[in-house]
Order: C-alpha cells, then structure tokens, then sequence
C-alpha cells in the first residue's frame, strides 16, 4: 500500500497492539512483579500466573490470597514498571520515511500517562512524535472526538492518516472526520479478540495491512 507524504500530512498511530502486542508488556509486567514476590526462584510462579491468565483466570486475586499482598500495590507495580517490550518490524522505517518526507507524526492512545509514557520510551520513539494524546492527560478516551480534534487542533495539515487495530473504537471517529484510516491486522496475539462483533461499516478502517513491510511511503 502506498501512502503519499509531504509536509501537509499528519499520520498518527495508536500504541498498544498498533506499533507493538500489548501482551508483551502484560508478560513484562508479570515478570517484574514474581521476580519480586520470589526472588530467588521467580520462573515457577511467573509460568502459573501465565497459566491463569491464559485460562481467564484473575491473576492479582490469586497472587493477594496467596502472598497477603495487597491488590494496589500488585497494580502499581504493574501499571509503572519499566517495560520489556518491542517494536513490530517495519515500524522504525515507516516512521523515519514519514520524517524524511516531512510529514507530522502523532500519538492517540487510551491509558494513563505514566504507563503509556513508558511504554514510549521503551520503545525508543519517545522523541519521535510531534503529538501524543494520552487519554487520561485529556479526560475522555477513544472513540471521543476530542481525542481526534485534539490532532487536528496540535498539527496542520491537509490529509490525517490514522493507523490503529481495534475495530471497537479505532476507526468510527477518524471515518467521521474525513481522515485516511488503516487497520493492522491481528496477529494472533492482540489483547481484544472480539473484532469480529464490529464488523459495521462504521467500525471497519479504509485499508486493512497485515503487516508494516506493506506500507510504502512516497511523495
């Protein structure tokens, strides 16, 4: 797929299961937080927390009745770790082709600021952005217009391009506005599986891409 870029395009992306799989931070955050709860043999109790998870089990009940810990603290350390986590391939390219053709770059991503910050910089791209809208700095999370707006309002430009994953809440608002929408296809591992209860005209994006290697940025 081809996308022209020039100094009058803005192409904004969603975070999680959009530039990388949400559950490798998921998987990050249960390392930290068995590490801490078994020092010296974390592996054990980081395979049944995985285990529990997968069976959509509720993976803090078991770690507070079994370690007496309590649920906020087993959050915190989930929510503000620092992640282990990595982009998809393609990614760091079609990011470096976007600037090297002047296009503007912006973030829309539902979260809390510090989490979604340090997910970011784990990345590596924190600096690469010319806006991020977090939804909790905002007060309203997607599929509000303000979220959209806020885009629009930050970086000038003639055409907005959207790229994201989740037909729940990705696409209905940047359609609305006229903007170029683009659906990363799950691959399998993405957090919300339930795509296919939005399959509305309304929900669904412009393009569909499987992967990153199939954009081609040209002017």
């Amino acid at each position: 797929m081809d996308i022209k870029i020039n100094a009058h395009s803005v192409v904004v992306f969603d975070l999680d299961d959009t530039l990388y799989n949400e559950i490798d931070f998921l998987k990050s955050a249960y390392r930290h937080i068995s590490k801490h709860l078994e020092t010296k043999n974390w592996k054990p109790l980081y395979s049944v927390m995985l285990s529990i998870y997968r069976s959509e089990g509720n993976v803090f009940k078991f770690l507070v009745k079994k370690y007496n810990i309590d649920l906020k603290v087993l959050i915190e350390m989930y929510r503000n770790h620092i992640p282990d986590i990595y982009l998809f391939d393609g990614v760091l390219e079609v990011i470096n082709s976007i600037k090297s053709n002047k296009g503007k770059l912006g973030i829309i991503t539902d979260g809390r600021v510090k989490t979604q910050s340090a997910k970011l910089k784990a990345l590596g791209i924190e600096n690469l952005f010319d806006k991020v809208v977090i939804s909790e700095a905002l007060g309203t999370e997607k599929p509000n217009e303000a979220n959209y707006k806020t885009i629009e309002t930050s970086l000038a430009g003639s055409e907005y391009y959207y790229i994201a994953d989740n037909l729940i809440k990705d696409f209905v608002t940047p359609n609305s506005l006229g903007w170029e929408t683009i659906g990363l296809i799950d691959n399998g591992l993405n957090i919300h599986g339930n795509a296919h209860q939005h399959y509305s005209k309304a929900n669904m994006p412009n393009h569909f891409i499987l992967s990153y290697k199939e954009l081609k940025i040209t002017r």
